[in-house]
């Protein structure tokens, strides 16, 4: 059983350096079979599918019908999810045990098992809406007769009589007596409505309100209604018509209300009698329909997942092209080269699973169309190409830079977040990521959570890798550790320290050698650390940029061999490596040269650390043909002949640059003239023919498949376009090399950030707490340690890590990747229920 660090075959390692090597099929499929073919090719996933009817009209494809019942299924099943989760139901996701895909004769079942699920739903909702307004309605009649005896007194006036509509006069003498009209208002109206009464009657009407504190739900959306109750007293008929249309206009619902207490009382416990019955039929209601929601809760993903099978079958088989006699289904997928035989045993599935006597087969076609890319990932190397990918899908067959960037990705970010400290916290968040993929995997998280449990393997290797870099930086949390013991001496003594408190540190005065490993931590007393590191993580960072663009110029190569541009190794290779190396990779042999020829130790003046020339003016001076004039007792040169190795270097990093500019045009100019022209076939060859019949398959080879295939592009362009084009790149290349080499300090810059960052919150925050006595000082540390942690987490680890992760990246996807990688494909993307059904919250 392989584990996730290790890459399996040679196969599946050449898989990740070059993407697969991609066959284009055509199939031809009987009418019968090819449902089943479809469904089998789903559950393998390896073929991805051409349209070959790109002019033809959606809605006039043959399956049109098929994909529009499927939709229909679709809103169906959207329709029982939303009542499920407005429910409060929790619809489940299959993971892994997917239904098979439905046959054709099955899809009438299923329709009508959602059909009447459907049915049965609607009318539930249906009659919790007319049961909820019903309730509703009761409810508010209920308060309007208890709010009335807030408005009428226990001595009833003799001329208000019952008027079933709620409104109140006396039939024999309308004149001078008073009506009234009781209802409730949404509470967001009741001003606007008062105003309104005023202005009509011209003030000759008197309201009065209250609040309804009972909570009311609105049955139709399930919101909260704030409601009123009000009684508008009134005189006259017409003012009476006048009132009721601004009742109705306003919303408002009116009841009847007796004026007598007694009677309003009555009614009241009539109410209150329906309203007992309205709830034992509402909770009976709820019941069964929490019943018919769970029963079909269970039901609903295994049908998810079959109407969005059928339909994507549906889908592909609308990809195919049909004979003018209807005898065959005609298409074309783009399949990987080893998995032929994966589709030629789902076309025998397919074939037998409906018994047809006539075989199915597909022809490999030899064409010069452009393949997708694919690779062999697994967990671990999928985050890495993620990264690569997000630059650009590489080209076909392309060296793809994601096999290298398992490595130089987290070593690169380590040196700018080098210490042990804040690696050990990054790496135990990725250790916890990985020893508990399984359950996080269930885990529906947001997409920033996604995000960095796809990249848990890279989390995992950069806190590893910073750990390392740490070790070395012998930086814990801007503290060192004395592992191997010091290899500096006290020369001072008590008088020199009194005298001159600012003490240096002195190589001279090593008296056991080198440190083992990593720096001496008596640098962390020293006055001068500031300086050395300086100059120590800046000359890193040059040696690693120029290593790193010079594996990047180097990869190229693999590219012109593989496909057979080798005169470009000798056109385009050897120049921009040499002026690479001639500039910036003697510089970096210096640095080198002056570690070991300068040593404290030597009893030569001219070779002792204070002659010691700096590097970087020593290559200013190159560019400038000038020397410097050398202290007394000592060389200006390195080695006797250094100058005349630099000019040599730079006469032949400038010969570089027309080298790079004319030598590609003048060849393909060349080539053009003396070699024949090479016909290009528009029509795709047949080169292998592949017959399934039950469980036999014969292979027919038809014509030689060509392993590259393809004309390049550049022998369609005019010449005109490849000189500007190569002028550009030579351009880009020179000038990018000076950039790129200083784009590396960044290492540099972030290193020393992120340590002095991490000094300041050790000095301004925890010390502080370290100083403290007693037992207040005790109760102070706990709560000082923990604003420490929480910056240290929040700062250093995460805003600084981020900021160290996003650097990397730029240093990968600009002055490493461009050195070789065009990224110019397109993903392949099979046609897989696995993909299909696999659920990604998006949101």
């Amino acid at each position: 059983m392989s584990k996730w660090w290790s890459f399996g075959s040679k196969q599946e390692t050449d898989s990740i350096f070059r993407s697969e090597v991609m066959s284009l099929v055509q199939m031809f499929l009987q009418p019968e079979a090819a449902y089943d073919t479809i469904a089998e090719l789903g559950e393998v996933g390896c073929a991805q599918f051409r349209d070959m009817n790109k002019g033809v009209n959606a809605q006039l494809r043959k399956f049109i019908g098929e994909v529009r019942r499927c939709d229909e299924l679709e809103r169906k099943i959207r329709y029982v999810t939303a009542e499920l989760e407005k429910d409060g139901h929790k619809v489940l996701d299959l993971m892994d045990d997917f239904p098979p895909a439905p046959k054709p004769r099955d899809i009438i079942e299923l329709e009508t098992h959602l059909e009447k699920t459907e049915t049965e739903i609607m009318e539930l909702a249906a009659n919790n809406i007319n049961l909820g307004t019903s309730y509703l309605e009761l409810t508010e009649m209920i308060e309007v007769l208890e709010r009335t005896d807030q408005f009428f007194s226990n001595q009833e006036s003799h001329n208000f009589d019952l008027n079933k509509r709620g409104t109140h006069r006396d039939p024999e003498q309308t004149n001078g007596h008073l009506g009234f009209v009781a209802g409730v208002i949404n509470r967001e109206r009741e001003y606007a409505f008062e105003r309104m009464l005023w202005r009509i009657s011209r003030g000759n009407v008197f309201v009065r309100r209250a609040e309804v504190d009972v909570p009311l739900t609105d049955p139709r959306t399930g919101s909260v209604l704030h409601k009123s109750v009000f009684v508008v007293f009134f005189q006259g008929d017409q003012l009476q018509a006048r009132i009721r249309k601004v009742c109705t206009g306003f919303h408002a619902h009116m009841y009847p209300c007796p004026s007598s207490h007694s009677e309003r009382m009555d009614m009241v416990k009539s109410v209150r009698t329906r309203l007992d019955d309205l709830k034992a039929i509402i909770s009976q209601t709820e019941d069964h329909r929490n019943c018919v929601l769970n029963a079909v809760g269970k039901q609903l993903p295994k049908w998810t997942a079959m109407v969005k099978k059928m339909k994507a079958i549906y889908h592909t088989l609308n990809l195919f092209n049909v004979d003018l006699g209807s005898k065959c289904l005609i298409g074309e997928a783009w399949v990987p080269k080893r998995e032929l035989e994966l589709v030629e045993t789902a076309l025998a599935a397919g074939s037998a699973t409906v018994g047809s006597t006539i075989p199915s087969f597909i022809n490999v076609l030899d064409t010069k169309k452009e393949p997708p890319t694919y690779y062999r990932l697994n967990k671990f190397t999928r985050g890495f190409q993620n990264l690569i990918d997000a630059y650009g899908i590489s080209s076909y067959r392309e060296v793809n830079p994601g096999l290298y960037t398992c490595i130089t990705f987290p070593f690169l970010f380590a040196v700018m977040f080098g210490d042990m400290g804040h690696g050990t916290i990054l790496f135990l968040l990725g250790l916890w990521m990985v020893l508990d993929e399984r359950r996080l995997t269930k885990k529906r998280g947001g997409e920033i959570w996604n995000i960095f449990f796809a990249g848990r393997y890279i989390i995992l290797l950069m806190g590893l890798f910073a750990m390392y870099t740490g070790f070395h930086y012998n930086d814990i949390f801007s503290k060192s550790i004395n592992l191997f013991g010091s290899h500096w001496v006290n020369v001072y003594n008590r008088t020199t320290v009194l005298t001159n408190p600012t003490l240096q540190l002195n190589p001279s005065v090593a008296t056991r050698g080198v440190y083992p490993m990593g720096l001496d931590p008596v640098w962390q007393s020293a006055s001068n650390k500031i300086i050395f590191l300086n100059t120590y993580k800046m000359k890193l960072s040059i040696i690693f940029g120029v290593l790193h663009m010079t594996f990047g110029v180097c990869m190229s190569v693999e590219n012109f061999v593989f496909f057979k541009k080798y005169a470009y190794i000798f056109l385009q290779f050897v120049p921009q490596v040499l002026f690479l190396l001639l500039m910036f990779g003697y510089m970096c042999f210096m640095m080198f040269y002056k570690w070991i020829k300068y040593s404290p130790t030597t009893t030569v003046l001219a070779d002792s650390p204070g002659c010691a020339p700096s590097v970087l003016i020593m290559f200013i001076d190159m560019m400038l043909f000038k020397t410097e004039t050398a202290s007394p007792g000592c060389e200006v040169n390195m080695f006797p002949i250094q100058r005349e190795i630099e000019m040599i270097f730079f006469a032949v990093a400038i010969v570089c640059i027309p080298w790079i500019l004319i030598g590609k045009p003048l060849y393909i100019k060349w080539h053009r003239r003396n070699m024949p022209a090479q016909p290009v076939v528009e029509v795709d060859e047949v080169v292998e023919k592949i017959e399934v019949t039950g469980k036999e398959v014969i292979i027919t080879e038809v014509a030689e498949a060509h392993e590259s295939g393809g004309h390049s592009e550049e022998d369609d362009e005019p010449m005109s376009e490849i000189w500007i084009h190569q002028a550009i790149h030579t351009i880009e290349y020179i000038l990018s090399t000076i950039s790129h080499t200083a784009s590396y300090l960044r290492l540099w810059a972030l290193s020393l950030a992120h340590a002095q960052l991490s000094e300041v919150l050790w000095t301004m925050v925890l010390s502080m707490g370290l100083q403290m006595e007693g037992y207040t000082g005790a109760i102070g540390l706990f709560f000082i340690f923990a604003i420490w942690e929480f910056f240290t987490i929040a700062i250093m680890v995460m805003m600084e890590g981020l900021s160290a992760f996003l650097h990397t990246l730029r240093l990968h996807w600009v002055e490493f990747m461009s050195k070789f990688y065009a990224g110019a494909g397109y993903a392949f993307q099979p046609f897989s229920f696995k993909e299909l059904l696999t659920v990604v919250d998006e949101d």
